[in-house]
């Protein structure tokens, strides 16, 4: 249903629930806040830009949104993506690859291809995952220790290298600062709930800093101040050539989005027993980043964080995602100045737990005593997302899942041959006629499994006179079993003998009636059992032999 869960949540709205959404919004909007400006920051952009997408894309997202309690933004898994395309081709790079993703987007959502989620498997998922966390987490390092170093590098290996270089200037009150954020950020929920302890540590170690004159940079230093008026919309450049060199990268932004908004959704549906609509979850995430660069903005997509914050808080409707950008807003237009003043060591401090929690370390490390394939998913998958490019990431994970799923599979259908001496249940009432030989496929009869069908065939001896095909355990008949049982029938033809399908299902059937195979087959070799099988097979036998002695009576 292509319908934003607005509109069906506002039926019966009252007072009691507004409040509760009321409440839940700006606690959100409070934890927006240094998420917004660290992630920007980290992303290779300016601070307003991590704002200006929490205020337009979440408010996009919860007014047009599949989801009762989604709440959208900028977000840690799109630092890597971002930077790399801010490095490679600006800001207005950016915005075009930004736009076409979210036109991506809503094409797959306008396809309803929404369900697609439950088929990336969970090695890659985590294996990329893992990886983000890993180049989150080494961004950080040169405003966690205060390294004085201009530029940090994109690439992971030549940015550890740089910071190595520069190991040595390293400032001992960055350092301090960054470690009391990371423990403020971790243990302020012990001893309040109400305000989230990433804006409990912004304030106390903000309010630090600038109390004991603490020489760290900070926004303001590195950026200057925040502008405190909203943009007004404003067209990229774009060119055929600007968008054939970033259709890979808004593929990437698209897969990304797609993925994360749809995992926070079902994340959420769990804790509030609720269903999404993961169609409209896909095009409100499209609108948002076809807006959003509009005003300046990053990719945005569903945020898990905010979201399960969101729904502690109470917050049920799309109202309290709505209230958590009008919340962002007013703090953006009344209180961005006092912004500028946040240490840098501050938001790598934050980043640095964000990237922890995204880590899914024990995940991981559960999945490294998994089948030797889905180990190598994993660990293939993590490795390229940190040392080559998160495209190729999931591209080649994707690929190598498919390739051992493909095998699994080829290797759980079997073909084997029916005989008495397999003292099967199913032959021991039946007299199978000698000149019979009746062979059963179990599992589905695709690609992966032809090959296996094909050398069983080769190793018979003599050709049948008639051949028992017993389908009854195939669910599923591609293309190349299709072209098997053709061969088969050529074979016959040669050889002068005659095929028989037993047990053919629903799927199969169809599979058969779209060609000419039904017709070669013949409508009496195709049997629903395999008595029926067996007694067919013995009129067959019967017709030939009676055939032969009349050739010879002439």
């Amino acid at each position: 249903m292509l319908l934003p869960k607005i509109v069906t949540t506002l039926r019966g709205y009252d007072r009691a629930q507004f409040a509760k959404d009321t409440a839940a919004g700006v606690i959100v909007g409070i934890v927006a806040l240094p998420l917004a400006i660290a992630f920007a920051i980290a992303s290779g952009v300016g601070p307003q830009a991590g704002l200006y997408t929490a205020i337009i894309a979440g408010l996009l997202i919860s007014l047009l949104g599949g989801s009762r309690v989604q709440i959208g933004g900028p977000t840690g898994a799109f630092i890597v993506i971002v930077y790399g395309i801010v490095q490679q081709h600006g800001v207005g790079g950016l915005t075009v690859a930004t736009m076409m993703a979210g036109v991506i987007l809503i094409a797959l959502g306008l396809a309803k291809m929404g369900g697609v989620i439950k088929y990336i498997p969970h090695p890659v998922t985590v294996g990329f995952t893992s990886g983000i966390a890993v180049v989150i987490a080494s961004g950080q390092l040169r405003d966690f220790f205060g390294l004085s170093l201009d530029k940090v590098p994109a690439e992971f290996v030549l940015k550890i290298e740089a910071l190595a270089e520069h190991a040595s200037t390293a400032d001992v009150t960055a350092l301090i600062l960054a470690v009391v954020t990371v423990v403020i950020v971790q243990l302020a929920h012990r001893v309040t709930t109400r305000v989230p302890s990433p804006f409990v540590a912004l304030v106390l170690t903000t309010a630090a800093a600038q109390l004991l004159h603490l020489d760290v940079a900070t926004i303001g230093s590195r950026f200057g101040s925040i502008d405190l008026s909203f943009p007004m919309p404003h067209l990229p450049s774009v060119t055929i050539h600007t968008i054939l060199q970033l259709v890979g990268a808004a593929f990437t932004i698209a897969a990304l989005g797609g993925i994360e908004s749809l995992l926070s959704a079902v994340v959420a549906d769990g804790m509030i027993g609720s269903r999404h609509r993961s169609n409209m979850e896909l095009i409100a995430q499209g609108v948002a980043n076809v807006v959003t660069p509009l005003f300046g903005g990053i990719p945005a997509t569903g945020a898990i964080a905010r979201t399960a914050t969101n729904i502690r808080a109470g917050g049920r409707t799309p109202v309290a995602g709505v209230v958590h950008a009008v919340t962002l807003l007013l703090i953006t237009l009344f209180a961005g100045r006092w912004a500028s003043l946040i240490p840098m060591p501050t938001l790598a401090g934050i980043l640095m737990v964000v990237a922890y929690n995204m880590s899914e370390w024990r995940t991981f490390r559960g999945l490294l005593s998994a089948p030797r394939g889905d180990v190598a998913v994993l660990l293939t998958t993590f490795f390229l997302t940190v040392f080559v490019d998160l495209t190729v990431a999931l591209g080649v994970g994707m690929v190598l899942a498919s390739f051992l799923f493909i095998r699994q599979m080829g290797e759980a259908t079997t073909v084997r041959a029916m005989t008495d001496d397999d003292a099967d249940r199913a032959l021991r009432t039946l007299d199978v006629p000698a000149g019979v030989m009746i062979y059963e496929i179990d599992g589905p009869f695709f690609f992966g499994a032809a090959e296996k069908f094909r050398d069983t065939m080769a190793e018979i001896d003599r050709p049948p006179k008639v051949l028992v095909l017993h389908m009854e355990r195939v669910t599923v008949l591609d293309a190349t079993g299709l072209g098997v049982i053709r061969d088969l029938l050529k074979k016959g033809r040669k050889d002068r003998s005659t095929l028989i399908l037993s047990g053919v299902h629903s799927q199969p059937m169809i599979a058969l009636g779209k060609t000419d195979l039904l017709d070669e087959v013949g409508e009496d070799n195709l049997v629903a059992s395999l008595d029926t099988a067996i007694s067919r097979a013995t009129e067959v036998l019967a017709t030939r032999v009676t055939g032969q002695h009349r050739i010879a009576e002439r």
